[in-house]
């Protein structure tokens, strides 16, 4: 009978240990409820989306403004045909690009030549 009782000793630890097993997912489960409540909780009222989006409407016009601008600018500066086939054949790059990059740099060559090569 002694090692009757022994053997129930021993199938009552082996039952003691999946109850622990449990108990740490449940708490990892709990965890994970929180977060997916606190989500599904928040809402997205429409007047905030209407306003989100105009704010990005108009910086997306400020923004395409300003390129504008600058096309314009950049449209302005004289640029020598010989600059631009100088940097075209040294750099191996497009006629448009060439023009660019003179045309950032206000026509100086070595600038426009040291800012491609970086």
């Amino acid at each position: 009978m002694a090692e009757a009782d022994g053997d129930l000793d021993l199938e009552n630890e082996e039952t003691e240990r999946p109850a622990e097993k449990p108990r740490k997912h449940d708490s990892g489960a709990a965890d994970l409820e929180r977060v997916t409540d606190y989500a599904e909780e928040k809402e997205i009222l429409s007047s905030d989306l209407e306003t989100a989006m105009s704010v990005i409407g108009d910086r997306r016009s400020r923004e395409q403004k300003a390129k504008q601008e600058r096309e314009k600018e950049l449209a302005k500066v004289t640029i020598k045909k010989e600059d631009v086939e100088l940097i075209m054949n040294e750099m191996e790059i497009s006629r448009n690009a060439a023009e660019r990059g003179l045309r950032e740099h206000l026509g100086n060559v070595v600038e426009a030549l040291i800012a491609l090569t970086d």
